[in-house]
Order: C-alpha cells, then structure tokens, then sequence
C-alpha cells in the first residue's frame, strides 16, 4: 500500500510531537534527579504537580500517564508468573531437530508463553506443542530487517500457515535512520496485516542498540500507528540486548495498550525482575529455565 503524500505529513507530524513531548520529560526527569528536584509527586505528576502537567498538554500531548510501570504493577514475578512471560528461544543457525524438540519439551514443562524458533522449525514446534498452552513464535526479516515489506509479509503468512501464532520482525534499521517513516510504517502494516489475519499477533523488533533514543521512540510510534501488538528490543544478534533504560523509554513511548518485549542478555531472574519492573510484559530468553529455577529459590 502506497501512502499518500497528506497522510506521510501528518504521520511524520504525529510522530515528531510525539518524540519532541517523550524527549523533553526525559530531559526533564534527568535534570531532577541529577539536581534533586521535581521528587516530591513520587511517580505521581498528574495528581501533585498539575502546573508542570499543563505544561505538557500545551505541548501537545493528548493522553497521560501517571506512572512508568503502570502496566505492570501488581505484575507476578513468581516463578510461576516469570515463566508465563518468557519466550523460550532457541534462534542459533546450527539448532538441531533434537534441540527444537528438547526445547518444546521444556517449554511444556515450565509453561512458558512461547518458543521462538527460526521459520524452518516452526512446522515441528506446531506439531510438539498441539493442545498445549505454548505458543508458537517465529522471526520475520530477521536478523537485519532489510528486506522488502512483501517479502516480510510473504514469510510471515508461510510460518502462520506452519502454525506460527506470534511474529516477531525486525524493522528496516537503515530506512529509519535515514528518516522514509512511511517505507517502515508500511513494512511493519503489511506483516500486521498478515499476521491479524492469520490470527497471529506481531512483535516489531527495533534493535534498539543501533538506534538513537529519538529513534527509539519514532520506531515504537511507527509500530503504534501500523497496528503492531508489541515493540521488541533487540534480535540477540546485533551489537546489545536490553537494557532497563531502553523498556522504560519504549513502555513510555507506546503507552499501556501495547506489548514490551525485552530480549537479549536476560540470563537471571534478577535481569528479568528488572524488564518486568522497567515495563516490559514478555521476555526472550534462551536462559528461561535457569530464571526460573533462580525465581523458585529466591
């Protein structure tokens, strides 16, 4: 689908309001804590300090929110509710059919929400986990993102036709940074478009250690606008994995409707405890097991 030059203004538009509000509080937040002011609302700016709030709406904001980890307070991080957000991964190029299956196996055993396995597993992985609870997750465009936009929605309308039942694809890094918003918001819709069809739901995957934290927001608002269910951190392959202050930025820039996915290097149940508590609402991990194991001694 071909955006039209109107709509391509406006969502650049949107998107750049968006950035400049999230990138002001950010400055805002930091300047407070490196000079110990704005502490005294604790989290809660809507109802204490309405002055700096209407600020903000002049600005342009039209929803707020009055806390970071809204979305997840209350969140169970037991081993039990730890091992419900993680998506068992297993995404090495020499993984074996006996490793897919062993993973299938754990995956049943701990209950975790997902494995996520290269495309040419996810065939297996449907067969293994028939009437199980664990969903089969796949990567799309992975791991540079820098195929075309039918090709993605090519590759993920085969996994769902394999019984894929989460997409995970990567964004096209290079079109992001060189600012064509239109060709990544029309990757990301097309693999929305297949995949919600397919009844399937889509993690955008930003590879967020290549971006700026301006970027950041402008790939989660472009995820938002093309109808994505989740923003993901990182492939696992490129330069970092997740970091706290990468889901916090990403929870803000989505709000509480979508997903946050933290993904690369979680190999603790502290790690883990740190996403959930950052925003994060699902988990990639290949080190599933050993968080839960750590949870249930903690």
């Amino acid at each position: 689908m071909k955006l039209d030059s109107e709509t391509v203004e406006r969502l650049v538009e949107q998107i750049t309001k968006e950035v400049l509000i999230l990138l002001r509080e950010e400055a805002r937040v930091q300047a407070g804590a490196d000079s110990g002011t704005c502490t005294d609302c604790i989290g809660q700016c809507i109802e204490r300090c309405q002055d700096k709030v209407q600020q903000v709406v002049n600005a342009g904001a039209s929803r707020l929110t009055s806390t970071l980890g809204n979305v997840n307070m209350g969140a169970d991080i037991s081993a039990s509710g730890i091992g419900h957000m993680i998506d068992h991964t297993l995404l090495k190029p020499d993984a074996t059919q006996d490793q897919i299956a062993q993973l299938c196996y754990e995956a049943r055993k701990y209950h975790f929400a997902a494995v996520c396995v290269n495309p040419a597993y996810v065939k297996l992985c449907a067969q293994l986990l028939q009437g199980t609870s664990v969903h089969v997750c796949t990567v799309v465009g992975f791991p540079l993102g820098a195929t075309p936009p039918e090709v993605k929605a090519y590759e993920a309308q085969q996994a769902i036709d394999d019984g894929a039942t989460e997409v995970d694809m990567v964004i096209n890094v290079g079109a992001l940074k060189s600012k064509d918003y239109a060709l990544v918001e029309r990757d990301i819709a097309s693999v929305a478009r297949t995949s919600h069809a397919g009844g399937a739901i889509l993690k955008v995957i930003i590879e967020a250690a290549l971006l700026t934290d301006e970027e950041k927001v402008i790939a989660c608002q472009l995820a938002k606008v093309a109808g994505a269910d989740y923003v993901k951190t990182s492939t696992g392959f490129g330069p970092g994995g997740a970091t706290v202050h990468d889901v916090e930025l990403m929870r803000r820039s989505v709000g509480p409707e979508m997903g946050v996915k933290a993904a690369g290097g979680i190999g603790s149940y502290e790690a883990a405890k740190e996403m959930v508590t950052a925003g994060a609402t699902r988990i990639g991990a290949s080190a599933g097991i050993k968080i839960v194991q750590q949870a249930q001694m903690a």
